[in-house]
């Protein structure tokens, strides 16, 4: 299943790593964070807490599963204050983390970075209207992004005006 992910999201990639889904470190004070809300989409979204679980929710259901595939994309910005650079990265990053999720996301759950952003406006508490196109937000999971980077063996940082974005996909 690795080679399938890869060969799908190959192109697209910066790095990736493979590691066993216990290597995964889920911690409160990520969701913490989350509630300060400072992206918007806590309680505002499907894809981030509340409404994506808790942390031993997730914890359970993704260590259902040996194995995450974690992948980054990382984009150039004119400086370290490009927000419109960084928001175009965020949605080239979840393009294709969109295109693995519609390839192999009934097999193997796909996990992106931040907040859904397919709808204008989220219909959120209401039920979600592209349920099958939506993925859960990894951060949003309760996951350290900064230890997952080191667990897969691929960089956090990659460089000034950067901005690299992570994503994930679980399999057997």
């Amino acid at each position: 299943m690795k080679d399938t992910i890869l060969a799908i999201i190959r192109d697209g990639i910066w790095q990736y790593g493979v590691i066993p889904t216990t290597e995964i470190s889920f911690e409160p004070e990520v969701v913490k964070a989350c509630e300060q809300n400072v992206c918007g989409q806590y309680d505002a979204c499907w894809t981030c807490p509340p409404a994506v679980g808790t942390p031993e929710q997730l914890s359970k259901k993704i260590r259902a599963y040996r194995y995450a595939l974690v992948f980054t994309t990382k984009h150039e910005l004119e400086d370290a204050y490009d927000y419109p650079g960084m928001l175009q990265a965020k949605t080239d990053h979840e393009a294709l983390t969109r295109v693995l999720h519609t390839a192999v996301g009934k097999a193997c759950p796909v996990f992106g970075a931040g907040g859904c952003g397919l709808c204008d406006a989220c219909r959120y508490p209401e039920p979600c209207v592209n349920p099958e196109k939506t993925f859960p937000s990894v951060e949003g999971c309760g996951i350290n992004v900064t230890s997952l980077s080191k667990a897969a063996g691929i960089n956090y940082i990659n460089g000034e005006n950067t901005i690299t974005y992570f994503s994930m996909a679980l399999f057997n």
